[in-house]
């Protein structure tokens, strides 16, 4: 056992191929199958502090998404089209199926939450509810950048920036680059808040040139791959078709937007949501509150 096991009580590890790439994942608990999806800098174990709680009405499934944590982490090229969403989403697809799930609801953080919206649309008969934590579609962060929007999380521009520039930058000081990423956007503007042992894990990914690449690449997709797919998608009226919620931190990424409903709604049949009292980093920020809001949402069996 590691100190990192200890976070998650009763949970084993897997190792999967899924198309070809490894993916580590968290298992625990029993009952229908939730999928929990990290965000940067993180890895799965952002979601201990939640998990338990969870695996007591699912069995939760928390991967390490490729290129983050202690999943493969494949090569990439030009087009970045080895870290969009809609291939994140096709591992995360192929890996419930390797464990026996068809069917399954997803609660995603972050990127995870760009990777859960992804699989939602790419996969409609497969996501049953959908929790999707501080984030609006690609498409409508460029959108409202054009109209004077900042947003918060500056640090996408920075990492979507051509290679070697933000890699070899962070590779100076990755622990003082992780640690930067929680003072800028917890409530508490500290990464006191953030697990000791949560956050070595952080740091030891990004100490690894392979990792800052691949996560740099997840932000360059996004960019481009990820907001053409939004955008067609967009245009072509696609909605999620399977019940949404749409939670953000009062003091997060979307603290500008008036409601952040109204923006989702155009995506969504079913939607519901509000805010928490939190920073960017909800799950480890305010877990009971998370819990409170999630759990009764995730385990309706009408929308």
């Amino acid at each position: 056992m590691t100190v990192l096991d200890e976070l998650f009580p009763g949970f084993t590890d897997e190792r999967m191929i899924a198309r070809g790439v490894e993916i580590f994942a968290r298992i625990g608990g029993r009952g229908p199958p939730l999928l929990l999806l990290h965000g940067y800098p993180e890895t799965h174990a952002c979601w201990h502090r939640v998990a338990p709680a969870l695996a007591q009405h699912f069995t939760v499934i928390a991967p390490d998404l490729r290129g983050y944590g202690r999943s493969g982490c494949p090569s990439s090229d030009g087009n970045h089209r080895a870290y969009s969403k809609r291939t994140m989403a096709l591992d995360i697809a192929a890996l419930m199926t390797a464990l026996g799930y068809e069917h399954f609801s997803v609660m995603g953080h972050d990127r995870g939450a760009r990777v859960g919206f992804r699989l939602a649309l790419d996969a409609p008969k497969r996501v049953e509810r959908l929790v999707l934590l501080d984030i609006i579609a690609t498409s409508d962060i460029a959108r409202l950048r054009e109209e004077g929007f900042k947003f918060g999380m500056l640090h996408g521009v920075f990492l979507s920036q051509p290679a070697p520039l933000p890699e070899s930058l962070i590779m100076q000081n990755p622990q003082d680059w992780v640690e930067s990423r929680f003072r800028r956007a917890t409530l508490a503007k500290s990464s006191d808040v953030i697990h000791p042992v949560a956050m070595a894990d952080y740091i030891d990914m990004l100490a690894h040139a392979d990792r800052v690449h691949a996560t740099c690449e997840d932000y360059r997709s996004e960019h481009r791959v990820d907001l053409v797919l939004d955008q067609n998608d967009r245009d072509a009226g696609t909605r999620i078709s399977c019940p949404v919620q749409v939670l953000w931190a009062t003091e997060g990424s979307l603290a500008e937007i008036a409601d952040p409903l109204a923006v989702w709604a155009p995506w969504c049949a079913h939607l519901s949501g509000g805010p928490i009292e939190s920073g960017h980093f909800i799950p480890e920020e305010n877990p009971a509150a998370l819990i409170e809001r999630a759990l009764p949402f995730l385990r309706a069996k009408e929308a």
